[in-house]
């Protein structure tokens, strides 16, 4: 595995990260209200997306329990469909998917950082 790969497990890991911490104590309502956290945000998921489309094959079919394809998805539609983004499935993908995509993008990180 390539440095490069690391810092693009890195770049996920920073910006889920982020939105975790600026979403713990939210609600919905101050979520979709503040222009400065939906963008930020959005931000944050494509920079996701756009990392795990920079993972290797071979580094994604090792472990499928991260959602490497609906992070690249999510990116693409943020990206190209900037104009309809619908705030409630970010928030609902903030609170439901982040979490669990976060732990396993933590243990991708330690298990691939001992195999350099």
């Amino acid at each position: 595995m390539s440095r490069s790969t690391v810092e693009f497990l890195r770049h996920i890991q920073q910006e889920l990260t982020y939105i975790l911490s600026r979403s713990e104590s939210l609600t919905y309502e101050e979520f979709s209200t503040n222009a400065d956290l939906t963008r930020a945000f959005v931000r944050s998921l494509e920079i996701v997306g756009e990392a795990c489309k920079n993972i290797p094959d071979e580094v994604r079919y090792t472990y499928l329990q991260f959602d490497w394809k609906g992070f690249a998805q999510l990116r693409d539609r943020l990206i190209h469909h900037y104009w309809g983004i619908d705030y409630e499935i970010i928030w609902n993908a903030i609170q439901t998917e982040i979490p669990d995509n976060k732990a396993w993008i933590d243990f991708i990180i330690e298990q691939e950082e001992s195999n350099l």
